[in-house]
């Protein structure tokens, strides 16, 4: 490649999704789709019901169906505006499926099976599990760059997966570039979101594990379809220690509950966790989970009402939804012809 040729040049362009596989929580909330309102206002974005990568586990198509629409409500009554950002379904684009395959014939075996979630979701049974949840992180690569996105909001957790997007994007660059002079700054290199606001949300009832909607006791997450008094009691049972809440940083060391809720809160209100510590130092449980609890159902109980009262309409949710897959495919279509065109289909 010649160190003269350009770089990527294109707009700066966000893609982000979540699988519609059940409730929505808090951390789902806190962790990213309080991210995405914000960012709304600085790029061109792309949010997605990744409905394809949630059949990767088998899913009752009905239910999946209510998920994806309960998704999209949950996306709008949080504050994100579909007339500004593009909202959608995964599988209602093809150039998902057919970059995807694209991309599992330009990664490598040894590169899959180096990621770790993979190993973590197939466990003792890897024998036993879907070819498409192997192949995960080339459809989550494929979803990126069908649109050339630059930027992919993530957590801790997801690193490795958006490395293995921009080794993807490389090699695609360098094998295809070599044969096409222009080729080799195709796809961009998209890089992480992170910042310092991303949450990490963990469970009510371990502070060392995520909250996650796969956990079988609906106690140890917030759910944003909670009601006020739901909401209070799970955070008035939450796992705590019997040390109240310290003057600084250093005194949640080894005390994962405690940091949770205190992350949770500052979270919420927009504030560092060191001024949750500043105004609450010294005082107990029995003292900051009802503040908490006033706190989140505050915050929540708008997005719940704004939430059930969407999806007496569904109608106009499929509406959303449509029409944003339509405004997707004016960015794709015209990226899935050049890739056609480089691999040299005809």
């Amino acid at each position: 490649m010649s160190e003269n040729a350009p770089t990527y040049q294109g707009p700066e362009r966000v893609f982000s999704g979540i699988q519609p596989t059940g409730n929505v929580h808090l951390g789902n909330y806190l962790g990213a789709i309080k991210r995405f309102v914000a960012m709304q206002h600085d790029y061109e974005c792309l949010y997605c019901m990744v409905d394809m990568h949630a059949i990767t586990v088998f899913q009752d198509p009905a239910e999946l169906a209510r998920h994806t629409r309960e998704l999209a409500a949950m996306f709008i009554a949080s504050g994100l505006d579909p007339d500004k950002n593009i909202l959608f379904n995964q599988s209602k684009v093809s150039g998902h499926a057919e970059l995807a395959w694209i991309f599992n014939c330009v990664a490598r075996m040894g590169w899959l099976n180096r990621m770790t979630q993979f190993k973590d979701k197939a466990g003792k049974h890897r024998e036993n599990a879907s070819v498409g949840l192997f192949a995960y992180p080339n459809l989550m690569a494929a979803d990126i760059l069908l649109y050339k996105a630059t930027h992919v909001p993530i957590g801790d957790d997801q690193k490795q997966h958006l490395e293995l997007s921009r080794d993807i994007a490389q090699k695609f660059n360098n094998d295809y570039g070599s044969l096409r002079p222009g080729a080799e700054h195709f796809f961009p290199l998209p890089e992480p979101l992170i910042g310092a606001e991303a949450a990490r949300i963990r469970s009510l009832r371990d502070g060392t594990k995520k909250m996650s909607k796969s956990e079988i006791s609906d106690m140890t997450r917030i759910n944003l379809k909670d009601d006020d008094e739901l909401i209070a009691k799970k955070f008035k049972k939450a796992r705590t220690d019997a040390e109240p809440l310290p003057g600084e940083l250093a005194g949640l060391k080894d005390r994962p509950e405690a940091d949770n809720l205190v992350e949770i809160y500052a979270t919420l209100a927009d504030i560092s966790k060191e001024q949750v510590l500043k105004d609450y130092a010294g005082q107990g449980f029995g003292a900051f989970k009802p503040a908490l609890a006033d706190l989140a159902v505050a915050q929540l109980g708008p997005i719940r009402n704004r939430f059930n009262e969407l999806m007496t309409d569904t109608a106009a949710i499929d509406k959303v939804l449509e029409q944003g897959a339509a405004r997707a495919r004016t960015i794709a279509d015209p990226i899935i012809k050049e890739v056609r065109d480089l691999v040299g289909f005809v």
